[in-house]
């Protein structure tokens, strides 16, 4: 009965939601495919090793930079900086055919130009999924949401994969205008929140609340990312299977996921998918030699990932932004994940000389301590949401009851 509560105040709001949910999506599919592609085009590069690490980072800086500057500028005119923020977008889609010239300063422009067209506008594109949004509904539309990017992610990374590279690109530049297009007619006037005030970022990391929900994400995505090239030489050939296994499962697990987590809490939620990556992991450890121990990975990671990345991806800083502008909020969160991914890069030439049984014990160690920040933090869903929607409940059965007996 609970969760037919979360579905009835969700219907009254998705009306409004639409913009929000069309630009995510787009967002989502087109950063996570492109990035796939240059990471491709990068490595096809016929180039030195220390001349693509370059080229990576300065994609990843272009990212991370442009983020924290665009968190400044768009909180101000957000309708029109996001319209320009998609028009970038669908040029460096265009530019990415130019880094296989030979010209190896061309190669560096695109690629400082590609991350600073995902970087500037992703802050903004995400708080203005969370003031489109109730705190009470924000996990199930931010499930949904996440949800259907991921199988837009996977039919576009397979068309793309069948594609030649130059017809892949304009295909993800016609995605990007796809978006721009849908959401000149959804979007017809800005969308303002309750309160103009703008936080600073000192204010934010000086916050005991963002503290203990950011030290366990920084740690995940840490992982997370440095593990991934041992998982990949641990499944060796079957890994890109693994790979999607996961993918279909973390898919579902993100709705399953938002909808736990406007029924019980957010940190409820987040406990419980650092407590599965942490025994993923130490299966691995200890019973690596068991095939059994494989699929039981496979499981436990798609369902703490969906579990995992709609709290910390949609959910999480919008809510703890309560009223003030969540651009900054939304850059905390992003950063992790986005340079623990280039971790991933800098470790990979080097996995042949780690222990893979030493780096999942340690990845298992890890992920456990990242529980103890999250026993302290406070829960963000307030609970009077939790208790209202459970009086709703209880009065409903004692209607059935009483029309059943009278």
């Amino acid at each position: 009965m609970q969760l037919k509560g979360v579905l009835n105040q969700a219907k009254t709001t998705r009306g409004e939601f639409l913009p929000a949910f069309v630009i995510v999506v787009n967002s989502f599919t087109w950063y996570s495919v492109i990035s796939a592609v240059f990471a491709e085009t990068v490595n096809g590069l016929e180039i030195a090793t220390m001349e693509i690490f370059l080229l990576f980072g300065t994609f990843y800086a272009g990212i991370a930079v442009s983020a924290i500057v665009g968190s400044m500028l768009f909180v101000y005119n957000r309708r029109f900086s996001l319209f320009m923020w998609i028009l970038m977008g669908i040029t460096a889609s265009l530019l990415l055919g130019t880094i296989g010239t030979g010209i190896y300063a061309i190669a560096l422009a695109v690629s400082l130009f590609l991350g600073v067209s995902i970087g500037i506008g992703l802050p903004s594109c995400l708080a203005y999924f969370a003031d489109l949004t109730k705190i009470d509904n924000r996990g199930l539309f931010g499930g949904i949401t996440y949800g259907v990017s991921a199988v837009g992610i996977f039919f576009l990374a397979y068309i793309s994969s069948i594609l030649s590279s130059s017809m892949a690109i304009l295909m993800l530049a016609i995605w990007r205008s796809l978006g721009l297009a849908i959401l000149l007619f959804l979007m017809k006037k800005e969308i303002l929140p309750k309160t103009q005030i703008v936080p600073s970022f000192f204010s934010i990391l000086s916050s005991r609340r963002v503290v203990l929900y950011l030290a366990p994400w920084i740690m995940f995505c840490l992982v997370n990312w440095t593990e991934a090239p041992l998982l990949g030489k641990l499944f060796g050939d079957f890994y890109d299977f693994v790979v999607f296994v996961e993918f279909a499962i973390s898919g579902i697990f993100t709705i399953i996921g938002g909808i736990f987590a406007d029924l019980v809490g957010r940190k409820r939620v987040i406990i419980a998918g650092f407590i599965m990556l942490g025994i993923e992991y130490a299966t691995l450890s200890l019973l690596s030699e068991i095939q059994m121990s494989y699929y039981l990975y496979v499981v436990l990671d798609g369902a703490s990932w969906g579990m995992l990345s709609v709290v910390f991806f949609m959910v999480l800083w919008g809510d703890l932004a309560e009223n003030m502008k969540r651009e900054k909020y939304y850059v905390i969160g992003g950063l992790p994940y986005l340079l623990g991914s280039f971790a991933s890069i800098l470790i990979k030439p080097y996995i042949e000389v780690i222990n893979i049984s030493t780096a999942f014990s340690l990845a298992s160690f890890f992920l456990f301590l990242a529980v103890l920040p999250l026993m302290y933090a406070p829960e963000t869903l307030p609970e009077k949401q939790i208790r209202e929607r459970e009086l709703k409940e209880y009065i409903e059965k004692a209607k059935k009851v009483k029309e059943k007996y009278t």
